[in-house]
């Protein structure tokens, strides 16, 4: 071959890895630092960018979007001496990469053990239970250190969340003990007061119902009140208005004798001894006195002919009535005896109308 094509092509192969040891390309939201001679010299953005052949080369490539680490579960003692494990979720974004890539030199790790130490830091001035209740205010404290601390590193922390919280398993035991007794101390409490309540509406509902019952039963008596005194009202004035005299009350009497013993429930009936006086009093009304030979004389009557008040009482009631008769049985005696004292009564009071006829008592006389 030919020296000079030789030669040609060595120098194009040149040209072209001199053009393109010139030329890079940043991709969006990269870094890339660049070292003259082993010294920073400038950092290339995102786009087209030339440097110097051989001279220039890139150092460290570095992402400035915003990234998450997550670190390992670390064990952190409490003021209660107690150990827990602890992992963090930190968020950050490098503002300044050449501060990243010169300040420190591996900022992940940096950042790793200095969020150990704070937690550390804060935990170790709270007990178990205000760890486990105090979430935010330890996130706010670690980002506010972590913040300080890495600025100069050319880094800002956007956020620090605590992802777990492990207390030993001692410890979770007695927790679930602790709130399965909360549990059940509330559930009991809700229980009982759920009783109490329906018993306070039961006996309200019972108080009210006796309430009811009883206003009910109030206007039921005095409403029938009201109706007998109405009643006994217009019997009262129909009594004087017909101005009746007694021996029609006395009738109204012997007539109400009979309903005394229409009950049942009656085994033992007892004549009043007022009887008597209606008897004559019906039979005064049609005619006289002596017309009447079937109404007894009265007790005080037959005691001035030297009888007993046993032998004064209605000998013709005695005689036909025995201890051993029962109540409906003297009832429809007395009122035969009524009705039969009404007829001779209401025949002699015809026969002493009509002159053609002798009266009854005067035939009995002769």
């Amino acid at each position: 071959m030919d020296p000079v094509v030789v030669l040609a092509l060595v120098a194009v192969i040149v040209v072209v890895f001199l053009v393109a040891s010139t030329v890079r390309i940043v991709p969006q939201a990269r870094r890339y630092n660049i070292e003259r001679f082993g010294r920073y010299r400038r950092t290339l953005q995102p786009g087209l960018n030339l440097v110097v052949p051989v001279a220039d080369r890139i150092n460290t490539k570095l992402d400035v979007r915003e990234q998450v680490y997550s670190s390992d579960p670390r064990p952190v003692i409490t003021e209660d001496n107690l150990v827990v494990n602890i992992d963090t979720v930190l968020y950050y974004q490098i503002t300044d990469p050449r501060a990243a890539a010169y300040e420190v030199a591996d900022y992940l790790q940096a950042i790793d053990q200095l969020t150990v130490t704070t937690l550390r830091n804060v935990i170790g001035s709270m007990d178990l239970e205000e760890t486990l209740t105090s979430r935010e205010e330890i996130n706010s404290r670690l980002r506010a250190v972590l913040d300080d601390a890495t600025g100069k590193w050319g880094i800002r922390v956007n956020r620090v969340e605590i992802k777990a919280i492990d207390p030993p398993h001692t410890i979770k035991e007695a927790m679930e003990k602790q709130m399965r007794a909360e549990r059940d101390k509330r559930a009991a409490i809700l229980h009982a007061e759920g009783e109490r309540q329906a018993k306070i509406l039961t006996a309200e509902g019972t108080k009210q119902k006796d309430i009811l019952e009883a206003q009910g039963a109030q206007q039921a008596m005095i409403l029938r009140a009201d109706g007998e005194a109405k009643a006994v009202e217009l019997v009262f004035q129909a009594v004087h208005r017909n101005n009746a005299d007694p021996k029609v009350l006395a009738y109204k009497y012997l007539e109400t004798l009979p309903h005394l013993a229409s009950s049942d429930n009656n085994t033992f009936w007892v004549i009043p001894g007022e009887l008597t006086e209606a008897v004559r009093t019906v039979t005064r009304a049609f005619g006289d006195e002596s017309a009447a030979p079937h109404t007894p004389a009265r007790p005080e009557e037959a005691g001035g002919a030297g009888d007993t008040p046993e032998e004064g009482r209605a000998p013709e009631l005695a005689a036909g009535w025995t201890a051993a008769s029962d109540a409906a049985a003297a009832a429809d005696e007395a009122g035969k005896q009524a009705a039969a004292a009404v007829s001779d009564a209401k025949a002699e009071a015809e026969a002493a109308k009509s002159p053609q006829t002798p009266r009854r008592g005067a035939a009995g006389g002769g």
